[in-house]
């Protein structure tokens, strides 16, 4: 299935977001581009947003609509080091697209929020994680949450790009997004309700382009 007829399906569901395609396509090239090159996409978000952020992470790490089976010559290292029970494992193991949730560090994060600065928990991991041509998605239906603001400030002196989540609004957040996702509603609940098609999809784009389909 192609990045096109991704889009088509996802429109033909959610007719709303049409608007979005020229965005949604820069967003999934950019991240490709990343990957490609050895690069790490990170993922934060605060309430619901960081439920979508470790959403997204789990649709990554492993299997989403394909099974990603390991090369068959990682699969015989495997069967050639451990017999059998290394068969059973290599054929149990998933390609993952490498990714990390932010939100996934909570001792680090009551650390850092109660010995320093709360609004930096995102920015403190990504400088201490990332590198030079990164990507970091930040999910923010306001577009004013402002560890995101101060996340994507903070990547941007690393040369990492930022991609923002967000609302039909135009949040203090979006001034430091290098692209942004605008999904074409106000409140909350509803915005979070057309993110999640639209990471769904963008999931799919990245496992068709590095996997393909069974």
């Amino acid at each position: 299935m192609s990045k096109i007829s991704i889009w088509q399906n996802l429109i033909a569901r959610y007719p709303q977001l049409a608007a979005l395609e020229n965005d949604f396509n820069k967003i999934c090239d950019q991240v490709i581009d990343t990957l490609s090159k050895g690069g790490t996409l990170f993922l934060a978000g605060n309430g619901g947003s960081a439920c979508d952020s470790e959403h997204l992470a789990g649709e990554l790490l492993k299997g989403f609509c394909s099974k990603r089976p390991l090369p068959a010559d990682v699969q015989k290292k495997f069967a050639d080091a451990y017999g059998n029970e290394g068969e059973k494992i290599a054929a149990s193991l998933q390609q993952g697209i490498k990714c990390i949730s932010l939100l996934s560090h909570p001792a680090y994060s009551s650390a850092f929020a109660n010995d320093v600065d709360s609004s930096l928990i995102y920015a403190q991991q990504l400088q201490a994680l990332g590198k030079t041509n990164d990507a970091v998605i930040g999910f923010s239906t306001s577009g004013n949450a402002d560890n995101i603001r101060k996340l994507f400030m903070t990547a941007k002196m690393f040369g990492i790009k930022t991609i923002l989540f967000t609302g039909i609004n135009h949040g203090k957040s979006e001034a430091y997004a290098d692209m942004t996702l605008h999904a074409p509603e106000s409140e909350t609940y509803k915005i979070q309700e057309l993110h999640l098609p639209l990471y769904h999809a963008f999931a799919l784009v990245l496992e068709e382009y590095f996997f393909g389909r069974e």
